[in-house]
């Protein structure tokens, strides 16, 4: 009898606990979620993520730090992304004449988008600019070009981030396809590209 008395007497105390909770909680003022505390909140994750997602964007500008291996966004002159990148397979320098497997430095701009390229998809860059023609022309070379941002060759088997273990492009700076998806989407021709040592 004393047993049952005991169980009794815990499940009213754990009922009048639970009544307490829900009347405790019921008081509580509701947060108050507004756009710009849902726009706060998706830029501080944003902020430490290595990868933030960016829709609809001004891209200003694209900065390849070649020694770094990665390629910046920026928007309103603020960082808003980062990407690493596979850069040509003789990386160290200036591109000078064609065949020289470097990658590009200077500055340049987006020059024209290719949905259909050999590389998934493809956002041309302006080299040769005046100054590669004419240094390549001292030397009684051809400057070279085609180079782009791309993503990975098509009908291989698609080693996602892994191909950033190695550069291993012509001269191009390559990214993962679903990067290259994304940059494609969002930024124009004509956007500068900067390209440093």
């Amino acid at each position: 009898m004393q047993k049952i008395f005991i169980v009794i007497l815990l499940v009213i105390i754990g009922a009048l606990g639970y009544l307490l909770f829900i009347q405790h909680q019921q008081q509580q003022p509701k947060a108050i979620v507004n756009a710009d505390t849902i726009a706060e909140q998706v830029s501080e994750k944003n902020r430490k993520t290595k990868h933030p997602r960016f829709i609809n964007l001004h891209i200003d500008s694209i900065a390849i730090h070649k020694a770094e291996r990665q390629l910046l966004i920026f928007s309103n002159e603020r960082l808003v992304k980062t990407y690493n990148v596979a850069l040509g397979l003789n990386p160290v320098g200036r591109k000078e004449v064609e065949g020289d497997f470097k990658t590009p430095e200077g500055h340049y701009f987006i020059r024209g988008k290719n949905p259909l390229s050999t590389y998934h998809k493809s956002l041309g860059i302006s080299y040769p600019n005046e100054e590669d023609k004419e240094r390549a022309q001292q030397i009684g070379q051809r400057p070279g070009g085609d180079i782009m941002i791309h993503g990975l060759m098509k009908h291989m088997n698609n080693p996602g981030k892994l191909h950033v273990k190695s550069n291993w492009t012509s001269g191009c700076i390559a990214v993962t396809d679903e990067e290259i998806d994304e940059l494609y989407s969002q930024i124009k021709i004509g956007t500068p590209v900067f390209i440093t040592p």
